[in-house]
């Protein structure tokens, strides 16, 4: 289904350019990739981006998502040949739903950061020629990528046109200048850290953290009420002896 859309779409727009003698490459495609690798690849795609849109929440400079196409090139539209990043941001861009990432609808920007997760079928490809894609095609400034099984975990900075490997801190988390935030491995999972290496939490984390400091604040008042009580009924005793 969606290759028939991106057909009729790439029909329409033929037709116009046509009389009109204007070739014209379509903009309006829908994402083409296929499903993914398991339950955790995609539960971690969904953790990334739940987490980076809350720290951002402020902002809408910014598109992030996973598992979308990225058009780079009109002539490979036919050839197929085209890239769905697991995760990836682009950033000075309008944070709106899209159907793919479309580079000659989009200003020609490519994504700033882009991570891949690893399976056994797919690492030596996003080890490879997807890394040098995005170093040498996409020129996109930073590329992680993180295997859900086996934990391996790497990330690169393009300088001087290569990427070059980052350097991990002591808690083997690596630095993103582009999100301004650390990238590391917590309970088996690639999560956000901030600056100062605090975890951006999750909806259920924050909940839970919440539902914490609602129990501490309450525990807190009770037994403020309970030494009230005690202080009350000890100036009533002494109130009684100084009667008697």
């Amino acid at each position: 289904m969606t290759v028939a859309k991106n057909s009729e779409a790439t029909a329409e727009v033929n037709v116009m350019a046509e009389s009109e003698s204007i070739i014209i490459p379509p903009c309006d495609l829908w994402s083409d990739e296929p499903p993914l690798e398991s339950d955790r690849h995609r539960d971690q795609i969904e953790l990334l981006l739940a987490c980076l849109k809350w720290w951002w929440r402020e902002r809408s400079d910014f598109y992030a998502t996973g598992n979308l196409t990225i058009y780079f090139s009109p002539e490979h539209i036919t050839t197929r040949d085209f890239r769905g990043p697991d995760f990836f941001v682009v950033l000075g861009t309008e944070n709106r739903p899209r159907k793919s990432w479309v580079v000659w609808a989009e200003q020609g920007k490519y994504p700033n950061v882009i991570i891949e997760l690893l399976s056994n079928s797919t690492a030596k490809v996003d080890k490879g020629l997807k890394k040098i894609l995005y170093q040498d095609t996409f020129r996109t400034p930073e590329y992680f990528w993180f295997h859900p099984d086996t934990l391996d975990f790497q990330g690169f900075r393009l300088m001087g046109g290569q990427y070059q490997p980052l350097d991990p801190n002591t808690q083997g988390w690596l630095w993103s200048q582009q999100l301004e935030l650390f990238l590391g491995v917590h309970n088996s999972q690639l999560r956000f850290f901030s600056g100062d290496q605090q975890l951006v939490p999750t909806p259920d984390e924050r909940a839970q953290a919440a539902q914490q400091q609602a129990q501490a604040e309450r525990q807190q008042r009770e037994l403020a009420e309970k030494r009230v009580e005690e202080l009350l009924a000890r100036l009533k005793e002494l109130g009684d002896e100084s009667d008697a």
